[in-house]
């Protein structure tokens, strides 16, 4: 979709800091971060949420599972622990209609979740 920042991210028509990458998936830092790492787990292509997965395509979350786990190893909180988070729709403070997982460490974390 040529108008969702995270396919336009993921294109490399926004500029972002990519933390790591598999064959279905992107990490990049989080422009906004709410901890010392905030990274993003992105599908390369566009699935809107988590509402929209089903057997044709639910095997890129695994994907994202697994990237984020890459992520936490590079930026070190693999060890000390980290947070997953998924947000789904307007509710849930969904900001870009893209599936996304954030990946949040390097400090204690408080009650917040994302």
């Amino acid at each position: 979709m040529s108008d969702c920042l995270f396919c336009q991210i993921v294109a490399g028509t926004i500029p972002s800091t990519r933390v790591a990458e598999s064959e279905n998936a992107l990490a990049f830092n989080d422009v906004a971060p709410h901890a010392k790492v905030h990274v993003l787990v992105v599908p390369k292509t566009h699935v809107e949420s988590a509402n929209q997965l089903d057997e044709t395509n639910a095997s890129v979350l695994g994907e994202m599972v697994l990237l984020a786990q890459q992520v936490a190893q590079v930026t070190g909180v693999r060890e000390s622990g980290y947070r997953l988070v998924m947000n789904v729709g307007a509710d849930a403070m969904m900001s870009v209609a893209h599936l996304h997982l954030h990946v949040l460490g390097g400090q204690a974390l408080s009650g917040r979740l994302g």
